[in-house]
């Protein structure tokens, strides 16, 4: 699934499921390095464990952040 986050650097999430596992994530754009570990981080976690570890982390005064936008992908993918 293709997610276009908003209100992040990042202009697009790439996000395979499994059964419910994440299998692989992708970000285009947003702090490279950090987005890279985030994504080698949740691979193979169960998409729901993911959404509790992730869901409403900020970034600076933005109301989300690129991993809070993850955890939206998923929370629409499931």
């Amino acid at each position: 699934m293709k997610y276009q986050p908003k209100g992040v650097c990042s202009t697009s999430i790439d996000i395979q499921l499994d059964n419910g596992i994440i299998r692989s994530v992708s970000f285009t754009g947003g702090c490279n390095g950090n987005l890279q570990g985030i994504s080698k981080l949740v691979e193979g976690m169960d998409a729901k464990e993911a959404i509790q570890k992730l869901k409403g982390i900020r970034c600076g005064f933005k109301s989300t952040s690129c991993p809070d936008q993850l955890a939206q992908a998923l929370e629409a993918m499931i």
